[in-house]
């Protein structure tokens, strides 16, 4: 299954009921990801080790600092810019 489907349907089944949208597997972590508009994705830990996922992290510490305001990690990014880096994981 491709990446970008992955994170996808990792979306679209945390929309589904309100208590899934507070539980992170083991080994994940949830970001909001957007420019205006916020969307929750879940991805494995291991992604915020990968040197493109670092330069997101870098570009949200230097928008946000450590006051997050979805209260969990936010990447100021647009989501397809996200889904194409997170997907290029698969590829390496």
């Amino acid at each position: 299954m491709a990446m970008r489907q992955m994170l996808r349907r990792s979306l679209s089944s945390e929309r589904r009921s309100a208590s899934s949208r507070n539980e992170v597997s083991k080994g994940h972590v949830a970001v909001y990801v957007g420019e205006t508009e916020k969307k929750r994705f879940v991805i494995p830990l291991s992604y915020l080790n990968h040197p493109l996922f670092q330069e997101l992290l870098f570009q949200a510490e230097e928008e946000f600092g450590f006051n997050h305001p979805m209260g969990g990690l936010t990447i100021p990014c647009r989501e397809d810019l996200f889904i194409d880096v997170v997907s290029a994981f698969s590829r390496t």
